[in-house]
């Protein structure tokens, strides 16, 4: 539990003994259930992680009492440092803001050494909250860019007219291409809840007499969100290109082998007819008791197995 107060200037954290009423933000990351107490003696109620994770929307974006509770996604790190992502609850009133997380999204480690410096401010708690949601958003649209870049890579290796045709690096990109697609929709999914956030704030700052500054940032961040929703949806497209790209070619490569197998088949099939012949135990066989019989038998079949091949050849299959 971390609480910050605003200076005049920036954001300074409190010692860990000082009192949480001064706080203008407290921020919980797996709170213990002191820390839980501590919050909640300042008349605050805080949710569960698993009314965090419900997904419908009025357990998400509510008001209660004056405090308005807005809950998103946002990926991170859960705590062995694996990618992650899940709930993170916004309690929002005219003295605090409290947020509650159970991973660590890179926004909130970034944000208080520069919260003064980002276009909300920090003097407030509601501009506190958009100012987290700038963070959140311009992180988002790192990742989107890292996510571009990567199918680029994918790209240029499976369009690639000289690229590879082993299956196994085929799959390893497809494998790769497949991750990249679910770190996008995670970020969609981030996008998503912190647009329908975005709408209960706009309420609450429509009651606001100083709000107007506010809804103007609130109402770009919008826009940045439509249009990294537009990017991703690109993305997305793209992703799906470059995936059945890739199946195409594992495809191609599997009807290759599939195909010289069969010629290579094909090219047995006269010789084995000529050898079946004259394996029948048929009395009536002249051929048998002639001494050029064996011979002039072994050259028929090498000569049908040659121009089965050259037949192969002459039609483009092998």
């Amino acid at each position: 539990m971390n609480g910050y107060v605003y200076d005049g200037r920036a954001l300074r954290r409190q010692p860990l003994d000082a009192p949480l009423d001064q706080a203008i933000w407290i921020d919980l990351l797996q709170p213990a259930p002191r820390h839980r107490a501590a919050v909640e003696a300042l008349g605050l109620s805080l949710p569960t992680q698993e009314e965090m994770e419900e997904i419908e929307i009025s357990n998400r974006l509510y008001t209660e009492d004056g405090t308005h509770y807005m809950t998103t996604v946002m990926p991170g790190f859960s705590a062995s440092g694996m990618p992650a992502i899940g709930p993170v609850t916004f309690i929002l009133n005219a003295e605090r803001l409290v947020t509650l997380r159970f991973h660590t999204p890179r926004p909130f480690d970034t944000y208080p050494e520069r919260a003064n410096r980002s276009a909300p401010g920090c003097s407030r708690p509601a501009r506190i909250f958009l100012g987290l949601f700038d963070e959140s958003i311009g992180r988002l649209a790192d990742m989107i860019e890292e996510i571009g870049r990567e199918v680029d890579t994918a790209a240029k290796e499976v369009f690639d007219p000289a690229g590879t045709t082993d299956q196994d690096e085929l799959r390893n990109n497809l494998v790769h291409i497949g991750r990249q697609g679910e770190r996008l929709g995670r970020i969609r999914l981030g996008l998503l809840s912190i647009e329908r956030a975005h709408g209960l704030f706009r309420q609450i700052q429509a009651q606001d007499k100083e709000g107007h500054d506010l809804r103007s940032i609130a109402s770009e961040q919008l826009r940045d969100i439509e249009a990294l929703g537009e990017h991703a949806d690109f993305l997305s497209g793209r992703i799906g290109l470059v995936t059945d790209t890739a199946l195409g070619m594992i495809n191609l490569a599997q009807n290759g082998s599939m195909r010289v197998l069969t010629v290579v088949s094909t090219l047995f099939l006269p010789p084995t007819l000529i050898a079946s012949l004259y394996g029948m135990n048929f009395s009536n066989m002249p051929e048998l008791d002639t001494p050029w019989g064996y011979p002039a038998i072994l050259v028929t079949m090498v000569a049908s197995a040659a121009g089965s091949y050259f037949y192969a050849k002459w039609k483009n299959w092998l």
